[in-house]
Parts: C-alpha cells; structure tokens; sequence
C-alpha cells in the first residue's frame, strides 16, 4: 500500500432519520463515536440552511465526543460563515445548497462566485480553518480555486457514480486529471459523492488523492450489516485499491 489513503463518514443521515420522528435516537453523536472506534479518519456534517438533518447543537456535541477532525459542509452565507467561526472546526468545505434538492447535486461554481467567495474563504483561512471547495473536476474550477487560496479542493463524484461502462470510465480519467492537476499546484484533492462498495476502488486507486468522503451509503448499509461493518468494508476496500 503506498500513501493511506483517509476515510471521511459523513453522518448526516444518522440526523435525517432522528429527525423524522423529532426525537433524539438515533443519535449523530453515537455514530461519531463508532466511526472513531473503529477507525475513521474524521467525521463530516452539512449544517443546512433548513436543518433538515445535523442540527446547530449537535456541532459541539459531535467536537467534545471524539478526537476526530469535523469537517463542516456548508453553504457560503454570512450565517453559516459566523457558525463556523464560532465552532471552528478543523475543516469548512464549502458546497453549493437549494433548499429544494434532495442532496448536492453538482459542485460549487467558484469560478462564476469567486467574488462572493473570496471574503468567506479569507475569514476561515483567517480562523485558521481548513477550506476546502467542493467543486466538479474541472480544470476552470480548480484555477478558480487556486485564485482564492483554498487549501483542499473536493472533486464531486456523482456523474462517475451514476454513469457506467465507458462513460464512467471517462469520468474517472477526468477525476484522475483533475487529481493531478490539483495535486501539481498544491492543493490536496478530495473526492466524494455517490461512493458504494461496488465502485469505491477505481477511485480510491487515484494516488493524488488525499480523502474520500462517504456517508449516506455508509449509513444505508448499516442498516443490514451495522455502522462498525460498514465503515471496516469500506475502509478494506480503499486500502486494498492503494
């Protein structure tokens, strides 16, 4: 195995599920826990505009229950921006959020928003927060993201994970160039989105790559094998592709 490769579990769907019964079980903050016992390398959150899932409290809760790093996804508004300079956690990534889709749907266009972004980006880097952009695999993107000095760029993996035989395996080139050219200027490329058991490897396998980010698979096939499991299989297979 050359460099490790680490695994980020994003237990937001952990919430989705507490919250639709309104309650507090189950609990993010236990999945955090099982997620550090059994050797995750950090634990995201999308704090969304709605709080359909992770809630406000549950950030603190989530920083005192492990020694993990959190890396908070958020959308770039002043309201998010003063909740993680409040929190500070280890990393900001930075994602585009509608209020009416389901999930991320694509990446953040920093190249069309750099003015936008730019003061954002400088406040966190300011707090000494990591930033990363969740972005496409996109040369334009990752020039945008070079401009406004974020550290981390996160490739959205979703076309490559919902497309199959050869134009995923076009996907996967463009990912693999977007790694490099990420990697040669200095910026440490992460991906996630849409990750299984099933296609985790060719991914995993990109060298340039620092982080994958995985979670509603993740806490999808908990359900019938457990969290502890889930989180192993996934981990094996990503050591096994390095």
């Amino acid at each position: 195995m050359t460099n490790r490769l680490r695994l980020g579990v994003n237990i937001d769907h952990v919430a989705t599920i507490r919250n639709a019964r309104g309650g507090e079980h189950p609990d993010p903050v236990r999945a955090a826990e099982i997620v550090a016992h059994v050797g995750g390398d950090g634990i995201t959150a999308h704090l969304r505009e709605d709080r359909r899932h992770i809630r406000d409290s549950d950030l603190q809760r989530i920083q005192e229950a492990t020694n993990l790093p959190l890396n908070l996804e958020m959308a770039a508004t002043e309201e998010m921006l003063e909740i993680a300079l409040r929190h500070k956690p280890h990393a900001a990534c930075i994602v585009p959020e509608r209020r009416e889709e389901r999930t991320t749907e694509g990446g953040l266009d920093a190249a069309g928003q750099h003015n936008h972004l730019a003061p954002i980006v400088s406040r966190l880097l300011d707090a000494d927060i990591r930033v990363s952009l969740f972005i496409e695999p996109d040369p334009r993107q990752i020039e945008a993201a070079i401009r406004l000095k974020a550290p981390v760029v996160e490739f959205h993996t979703g076309k490559y994970a919902h497309c199959v035989d050869d134009a995923q395996v076009a996907e996967l080139q463009r990912i693999a160039e977007a790694a490099a050219l990420a990697a040669k200027n200095g910026i440490e490329p992460h991906a996630g989105h849409g990750l299984t058991f099933e296609n985790v490897q060719p991914i995993a396998a990109i060298p340039q790559l620092a982080e994958l980010n995985i979670g509603h698979y993740l806490i999808g096939e908990a359900i019938f094998i457990g969290l502890e499991e889930s989180v192993r299989k996934m981990r094996t297979l990503m050591d096994m592709a390095r």
